[in-house]
């Protein structure tokens, strides 16, 4: 096939693209579906056998999925310019044998493919009926002149590359194959093939504009009324009509009216009406066709360089969404979309960037019915034209001004703008992603500014190529730092700022999130952003023994690959939350709550919500349980702040107070359930007694200096100190023994993605080994009045040395108080975490905690976590990141307990808040792992006990570093103490 590899040959006998709406007329069903088992030959075989349509070819069986993400698939393989195709080219020819319902005679028979991979040849009884590319907007061919009578046969070859794979170069798995629903369909006597409803507004006056652009098509020459009616629910609003219109061939119609005070379409409050065009026979008056279709009023607009959604300025709380399922690869269900809706809307985003392709047409439905911003991007990107090794390579770029692309993107642009123009819930059209730049891009916007002069144009491009800077109307960019935006935002910046992308969420991730939060208020131009990205984009496949794990790129046997770039979703792969989720969605809420002890402050950031829509929840906690409950609903319109008076008497007790105040839902909701959490703020503070002496030696304590061990034995408890292998070697209370292996000083962790990204293993490699490696050089033994010192000298193997000290303090009630010190060292680097592993017997497997959770939490990724007492278990505590890595932390502990079964264990307290984690497995075991089904079965509780930890990082994940304020410096005194009991 000549036009695989020609670029200006990407449609034949493909029809025009039109919008998606809904028409009926009379009893007939005017669509057949086509999904289902198809028959199937994969390439030079020859035994036909099946397949699921819609389905990906990989995913069944045929040929391996390859993940690469900028490279192009055949990089290293073989040496093509852009337009050429690998001559190792896999294909599958689909066939289907169908029949035309009888009620379709005498009418035009059509055929639509709604995705194809990456392109489509199609046969109907033989003949060749056309060919298309574009895999992510629709096919459809007429198939009247190749139909007979009785049984017809289609026939589809769908080869994996075309020319037009060299557009389609996104970060994701690369398939092949029918994906979405593929159906026959025909039309009445008289269609409206195509409408374009925009919905222009007077915000002042109060005035909608309803204008309906029609396109009608007429099997033979009629005269029609056109009645246009408006329903809100069951009450029709608005109803005009033109008469008496002939209609031939083809005409288009141009119909408006205005309506007053129309209810007025947004995330907060998505009003759609129902838009009924009824077709009637001007002389006998019977309907011909009735198209519906719900539409929204919304005015989107950029003034005085703000971007305004019905005259409130919009920041977009969004995250970029690929259509994923784990098992399926890009085909992705209805309950999957739902599931994922609602998933977005109860963790309170506004806004999805469809990355980077458009999506299936019931994603936009529902995004309209429960209120999600949308930007709708073209499929489009060229990234490994000109992106080599992550440096501007532009060269060879494609489309850039070179003729012999435009067409077939400006086909691309106006089969997404077609598909999907009348969902309310676009608010921007997208150009593509990382194309470069160049004038076929700035021809492609001008083109959609022609076609729609209702949404603005967005492009991140043009930040790495200014030629022709009016191609987009924003300025978008991809994970620039908090510093560089406030460059561009400080200099007379002469268009809106958005970030596309940021906030990079592989792994364990997501931290200094609140930083690009706290831009919101600072600068009116800046607009928000898109986290990338919503779901891994893992493949579920089974071990040799029939175990099923998440694979990423490289599990296949697929090279080149990129691996597991392809997991960075705030979502895994089996549609579960990953526990960053807890930190975007305080942080992502319109609401904003500050307490102090006599008031708290609510900032309603919202645009038209007041929270009288909410109940506004207040507690009351001491020493972590709730002592105080009251529900209070209160009045706040949006964009208002005010400040209410608490009403809570506070005990005279001794201890911790935490007053916690809540915005909850006050009734059930589709996504959420009534009292579910939208936001919190927490006040906390301290009511002290006078301290405690630490008691006396009112029993005695038996010091044991052996040989190779010390040990220190009191009433119903024996502890041992190693002197041989250098730490506390026994915990046996009651003849129980609690530790697994000795205790030794710990300062790394199981490296996360951004650790690898930022290459800290080879930076701070010193700090695992001196985790591993380290040596006693002297052991101390003191006898005092109330306790028993048993002091470790470790010697650290650094450059310079350096050295640690743990003091162990035995009481003889059983109580142990550790404090470990470092002093400092000024060439020394800065130190992953500082703290001490503890191997626990596996029975211990049980948390609770007073801290920050439930989640898990790190110094730059708290603002999602609050203080309280919580519960959970080492192997819950196990993060399900796919590549196993540091994980399960908490910080600000006041204690800890980890138990068994039975209710006993061990306890650890601090004066001074603590960070903790117990997990089935040590640090240096997870490191190890590239699956979590290659982790060793558990046989110990690992419990580290840390002063701290460095931040998680997550700016991006392939250079940027954890921020200077959440690093642990190693040239500093480092000091903290704890103390360990038996419960």
């Amino acid at each position: 096939m000549l036009y695989l590899e020609n670029p200006k040959e990407f449609k034949i006998n493909r029809i025009s693209s039109h919008s998606t709406h809904e028409y009926i007329s009379g009893n007939i069903e005017w669509k057949k579906s086509l999904n289902g088992i198809w028959e199937f030959l994969y390439m030079d075989s020859k035994e036909w056998k099946s397949i699921e349509v819609p389905g990906h070819i990989e995913l069944q069986g045929y040929g391996n999925p390859q993940y690469v993400n900028t490279m192009y698939p055949w990089d290293g393989k073989e040496n093509l310019k852009p337009g050429e195709v690998p001559k190792n080219n896999p294909f599958g020819v689909y066939k289907k044998e169908v029949e035309i319902p009888n009620d379709w005679k005498e009418k035009p028979i059509f055929i639509s493919f709604q995705g194809v991979e990456s392109n489509l040849e199609l046969y109907c009884n033989g003949h060749l009926v056309g060919y298309s590319e574009d895999t992510f907007t629709p096919s459809e061919f007429e198939l009247t002149d190749y139909i007979k009578p009785g049984k017809n046969e289609i026939t589809v070859k769908v080869s994996k590359w075309c020319s037009g794979s060299w557009l389609e170069d996104q970060d994701f798995w690369r398939f092949s194959g029918i994906f979405r629903d593929v159906y026959l369909y025909s039309i009445p006597q008289v269609h409206l093939k195509d409408v374009f409803v925009t919905s222009d507004l007077d915000l002042h006056l109060g005035i909608g504009q309803l204008k309906t652009e029609m396109k009608l098509m007429s099997l033979e020459e009629r005269k029609i009324d056109i009645n246009i009616k408006l329903i809100d629910g069951d009450k029709e609003v608005l109803s005009f009509k033109e008469t008496d219109i002939l209609i031939e061939e083809k005409r288009t119609i141009l119909l408006s009216k205005e309506i007053e005070n129309p209810k007025l379409w947004s995330a907060e409050t998505p009003n759609l009406y129902l838009l009924e065009i009824i077709l009637i026979d001007s002389e006998s008056k019977e309907i011909i066709e009735v198209c519906k279709e719900k539409i929204g009023f919304r005015k989107i607009e950029i003034k005085n360089k703000i971007l305004l959604i019905n005259g409130k300025r919009l920041v977009f709380k969004g995250v970029n969404r690929h259509e994923f399922n784990c098992y399926n690869g890009r085909v992705v269900s209805e309950e999957d979309m739902l599931w994922d809706i609602k998933f977005l809307k109860a963790n309170n985003f506004n806004a999805v960037r469809t990355s980077h392709y458009p999506n299936d047409n019931r994603w936009y439905e529902l995004c309209d019915e429960y209120g999600i911003y949308v930007i709708d991007e073209v499929n489009l990107e060229s990234h490994g034209t000109w992106q080599i090794l992550g440096m501007p390579n532009p060269e060879n770029v494609i489309p850039n001004n070179d003729p012999e692309w435009l067409e077939n993107i400006l086909d691309r642009s106006k089969s997404m703008f077609d598909k999907d123009k009348n969902h309310p819930s676009i608010v921007m059209w997208s150009l593509g992603n990382e194309s470069f730049g160049g004038e076929n891009l700035y021809k492609m916007s001008e083109y959609l500014r022609n076609l729609d002069s209702t949404r603005p144009i967005h492009y991140e491009g043009i930040y790495w190529d200014r030629r022709y800077d009016k191609t987009s109307d924003v300025e978008s960019r991809m994970y620039a730092k908090v510093e560089d935006i406030e460059k561009y935002l400080q200099e007379t910046p002469e268009k809106p700022f958005i970030l596309c992308e940021y906030s990079h969420a592989m792994g364990n991730s997501n931290g200094n999130l609140h930083k690009y939060v706290e831009l919101e208020e600072k600068y009116e131009m800046y607009q928000g952003g898109f986290i990338w990205d919503y779901i891994d984009q893992a493949i579920i496949k089974k071990t040799d023994e029939g175990e099923e794990f998440l694979a990423y790129g490289g599990d296949f046997g697929d090279r080149p690959t990129d691996y597991n770039f392809c997991v960075n979703g705030l979502v895994y792969a089996n549609r579960e939350a990953s526990p960053k989720m807890q930190e975007v969605k305080q942080l992502f809420s319109d609401y904003k709550i500050v307490v102090d002890k006599d008031n708290f402050t609510i900032k309603n950031k919202s645009l038209f919500t007041n929270i009288n829509k909410y109940n506004t929840v207040i507690k009351l906690f001491k020493d972590g349980n709730e002592i105080f409950n009251e529900t209070r609903i209160l009045d706040l319109e949006a964009q208002k702040e005010k400040k209410f008076k608490l009403d809570i008497k506070i005990p005279k007790d001794s201890g911790e107070y935490i007053i916690e105040v809540l915005l909850t839902y006050m009734e059930d909701r589709e996504y959420v359930k009534k009292d579910s959490e939208i936001t919190f703020g927490q006040f906390i503070f301290s009511k002290k007694e006078k301290r405690k002496q630490e008691e006396l030696l009112d029993k005695n304590l038996t010091l044991i200096d052996g040989g190779f061990n010390i040990g220190v034995k009191g009433e119903n408890f024996n502890v041992i100190f190693s002197k041989s292998y250098g730490g506390l070697l026994s915990l046996n209370y009651f003849g129980n023994e609690y530790l697994e292996e000795i205790v030794r000083p710990n300062f790394w962790r199981a490296c996360t993605d951004n650790d690898r990204g930022n290459k800290m293993q080879y930076r701070y490699a010193q700090w695992k080994i001196a985790s591993l490696y380290s040596v006693v050089e002297n052991i101390e033994i003191v006898e005092n009045k109330k306790h028993i010192d048993i002091i470790y000298n470790y010697m650290l193997p650094t450059t310079p040395s350096t050295n640690c000290i743990i003091k162990y303090s035995v009481f003889s009630c059983g109580k142990i108080k550790v404090n470990m010190e470092y002093s400092g060292n000024n060439l020394m680097t800065d130190i992953p975490l500082f703290g001490m592993t503890y191997k626990l017997n596996k029975e211990y497997n049980n948390i609770k905690w007073y801290g920050m959770g439930p989640e898990e939490n790190y110094i730059d990724r708290v603002h999602g976590a609050k203080l309280g007492i919580f519960e959970t278990t080492t192997e819950k505590n196990m993060s399900k990141y796919i590549i196993p890595q540091e994980c399960g932390n908490r910080i600000g502990n006041r204690w800890v307990e980890i138990k068994n079964s039975n209710g006993s264990g061990i306890k650890v307290s601090g004066e001074t808040p603590f960070e903790f984690s117990a997990l089935p497995y040590g640090v240096h075991e997870i490191e190890q792992a590239t699956h979590h089904y290659k982790l060793p079965k558990p046989t110990y509780t690992a419990l580290n006990i840390n002063k701290i930890q460095m931040g998680v990082g997550g700016d991006d994940s392939w250079g940027s570093k954890t921020h200077e304020e959440y690093l642990v410096f190693g040239k500093e005194k480092i000091e903290f103490e704890y103390t360990i009991e038996i419960i």
